[in-house]
C-alpha cells in the first residue's frame, strides 16, 4: 500500500508541475503579445475603411466587377503554375492506378498471415 501512495503522490506532483509550467508559459506568451503590438500610426487612423457601394438597382459597380475579374485571372494563373493536379489523368489511391505505397499495403493485406518460426 505504501508503493501505491508513493506512486499517486508522484503522479500528482509530476502532473501538477507540468500544468504549472504550461500556465507560466501561457502567461508569458500573453504578456509578450501585449507588449509587442505595433503602435497605430496617424495614416492608419486617417483613412476610413472603404464601404461597399451598390448601384441603385442592387448591381455591382464597374470597379467591383473589374476587381473580381482580376482576382479570377490571378487565381487561374496560380492554378496553371500548380499544374500537377490539373494534368493528372487519375486520382491518387484510385483502384486502377494506385500509388506504390497503396499497392504495397494492399499486397500485404491480401497475403495470408503466418506465424514466424
Amino acid at each position: 500500500m505504501e508503493n501505491l501512495g508513493f506512486g499517486l503522490t508522484m503522479t500528482v506532483l509530476g502532473m501538477g508541475l507540468v500544468f504549472i509550467v504550461l500556465a507560466l508559459i501561457w502567461g508569458m506568451l500573453n504578456l509578450l503579445t501585449r507588449f509587442d503590438r505595433p503602435e497605430p500610426t496617424a495614416a492608419d487612423e486617417a483613412t476610413p475603411a472603404p464601404e461597399a457601394v451598390l448601384m441603385a438597382d442592387g448591381q455591382l459597380t464597374p470597379d467591383e466587377v473589374a476587381a473580381i475579374a482580376v482576382a479570377v485571372a490571378v487565381h487561374a494563373a496560380a492554378l496553371r503554375r500548380e499544374a500537377a493536379p490539373a494534368v493528372r489523368s487519375y486520382w491518387p489511391g484510385s483502384l486502377l492506378f494506385a500509388s506504390r505505397w497503396v499497392a504495397a499495403g494492399r499486397t500485404r493485406q491480401n497475403q495470408s498471415w503466418q506465424r514466424r518460426r
